[in-house]
This record gives structure tokens, C-alpha cells and sequence, in this order.
């Protein structure tokens, strides 16, 4: 879900229809048991970390629902949800509606602000589009729970990406200090978090660099045929990427500067149960490195989570400075 968790910024991808049948609305990911399945909503279109690959959930979120769901002996359901901007809504407000109405007990790669989670900010909202659901004038409006948080899993990060295995760029500060006139470029999104933290790191030193891309064209493409010698953007965005161009000599670099925004599965306050059951695999799987090698088996460029887990998100000032 990171591309339209981050604080809900521009970074967020354009929501698509969904491309399942109703008849995909629970897929069991697991043998049957007696045991009635732990039903988790995983964002359709947030590769790596969930999405379909001929109508079965794949990603790092799946791996973690999979192991929550084996260690409470249940079976493991998903369904897919699609959400987009609407004026009346926010994502807190649509996986609440999720949750509240029954449809999934967990929902995967959730923002853990502090704003978003506890009593709901409003009473009421409808559910996103999710397979088997009505058309939307005519899904009801749910009453909404408290919402509370698993663990952390990930951190959101910003990273550098560079072309080639050759490329001599690995930090924003090797970037500013090539005297070469500001000839290679460093490819930004216009009105993004990313760019913003371009047009201000170090009292904008970086500036003369700068090759601005509208959210309309993809800066990644920059990199790729050589308009910029890198790109700053959520690693996030590039995973996804960079699993449509496998091909790709596009690399990320060691640098990352960390969001300050975690994520996790959220549940109601009342799903103790299933919340602990998630707390113990997340728990587990960080000390021992089962995470970190799930991520890298997905195609996830995995940050650690950032202290504490839930915040309130980054500032830009905190994100400009080294």
C-alpha cells in the first residue's frame, strides 16, 4: 500500500479497476483446516509488497499474513482492495470500513501514524472496491471502529537510484560536489516529497542540478535513457518499477534517508487474537532475518523500521538536513 501511504502524498499511484472476478474475492492461500480462515485485505496494485500475478496474491505482505495465519492454525484468505482519492474519504477511513464491515480481519501495508489509528475521525465511511463488492452509490456506509496497529515490518525510505553498476553518484552529496557545472542532472517528480527535499537539501545546493519531471511521465524513464544520472524517489516506487523492467540496469544505492513512517497490519481494537498472532511472526522474523531475506526474495529494498513505530511523520526540515 506505500504508494498511497505516504501521508497521502502525490507520490501515490493512480488507482486502476480491478482485474478479478468476484469468484476471487477470498483466495485461500493455504490447505483447508477446520479452522475458519484469517481473511487479510492486501492493497491489488502495491508491488512488491502485494499485487496479482494472474489472479494470486504475491508480495511481502503475503509472507507475513502466511505465517500469521499458520501460527494461529488457520487457513490464510485474501482479498484484494483497490482504493483511490475521493474527497470523502481517506485510506484510514476505507480500511476501517474493511475492518468494521467484516470483509478482512487484518489489512496489510498500513501507514502506522498516530493520527490514523485509535477512535475513528468520523462515524461512518464505505468500503473501497474489493472483488464481490456492490457498485458504489450502492454500498452502505459502515459505522467505523478504533483501529490499532501490529508491529512494524518496514520503514518508508527515500533512495537514490542510479544507472549501472559503473555509477559513480551513491550519495546526494557526491551528486553536489561533482564540478562539472551541474551537467548530471538529478532526476525529481514535480510536487513531491522527494522533489521538495531535492529543492532544499543542504539551503538548495542541488538546485542548478535539478531535472523536473511532471507526475504525468515517470522519472525513472530519465535515469533509464540517460536525461539524469539518478533519481530520488520512495524506494517503494522504484520496486514496483523495477519488477515491470527486469531487464533494467537501474540500481539503488546504499543511501536511503528514512521517512519517519512505518508499516504494518492494522486490525480493530477488539482482534487481540489476530494482532498478537502478527506481532510474534513480525517479531520473530526481524531478529532471526527471515524478513529481511522475504524482502529480498519479493524484490523489496527493505529499510528497518524507524523509533518509535507509530509517529506522527516526517517534517520536511527533518528531511533536508544530513
Amino acid at each position: 500500500m506505500w504508494a498511497r501511504a505516504v501521508a497521502r502524498s502525490p507520490e501515490r499511484r493512480g488507482a486502476r479497476t480491478l482485474a478479478v472476478a468476484g469468484a476471487l474475492a477470498v483466495a485461500v492461500l493455504a490447505a483447508p483446516l477446520r479452522a475458519a480462515p484469517l481473511t487479510v485485505c492486501v492493497a491489488e496494485d502495491n508491488a512488491p509488497l502485494s499485487y496479482l500475478v494472474r489472479g494470486q496474491a504475491r508480495g511481502l505482505d503475503l509472507r507475513i499474513a502466511q505465517a500469521a495465519a499458520a501460527a494461529l492454525g488457520r487457513p490464510l484468505a485474501v482479498v484484494p482492495f483497490e482504493t483511490a482519492y475521493e474527497k470523502e474519504s481517506t485510506l484510514a477511513h476505507e480500511v476501517n470500513a474493511l475492518l468494521s464491515s467484516g470483509v478482512c480481519e487484518a489489512v496489510s501495508g498500513f501507514p502506522l501514524l498516530r493520527e490514523d489509528l485509535g477512535p475513528p475521525t468520523r462515524p461512518s465511511a464505505r468500503t473501497p472496491d474489493y472483488p464481490g463488492a456492490k457498485r458504489k452509490r450502492e454500498r452502505p456506509y459502515v459505522t467505523l471502529g478504533p483501529l490499532a496497529a501490529s508491529r512494524a515490518y518496514q520503514g518508508a525510505a527515500l533512495g537514490l537510484v542510479v544507472a549501472g553498476p559503473a555509477e559513480s553518484v551513491a550519495t546526494l552529496a557526491d551528486l553536489a560536489a561533482l564540478d562539472d557545472g551541474g551537467a548530471r542532472k538529478l532526476g525529481v517528480t514535480t510536487g513531491t516529497l522527494a522533489g521538495s527535499v531535492a529543492q532544499t537539501w543542504r539551503h538548495g545546493v542541488l538546485r542548478k542540478r535539478l531535472l523536473t519531471v511532471s507526475q504525468r511521465e515517470e522519472v525513472l524513464d530519465a535515469v533509464a535513457d540517460g536525461r539524469a544520472a539518478a533519481a530520488l524517489l520512495p524506494l517503494a516506487r522504484f520496486d514496483g518499477w523495477k519488477l515491470a523492467h527486469r531487464d533494467s540496469p537501474l540500481r539503488a544505492t546504499a543511501w536511503r534517508r528514512p521517512l519517519e513512517i512505518n508499516l504494518g497490519f492494522v486490525t480493530l481494537d477488539g482482534a487481540t487474537e489476530v494482532r498478537a498472532a502478527l506481532d510474534r511472526v513480525i517479531e520473530a522474523a526481524r531478529a532471526d532475518g527471515s524478513l529481511a531475506r522475504w524482502a529480498a526474495e519479493e524484490g523489496v529494498s527493505w529499510t528497518p523500521p524507524t523509533t518509535p513505530e507509530v509517529g506522527n511523520g516526517p517534517s520536511l526540515a527533518s528531511l533536508a538536513a544530513d
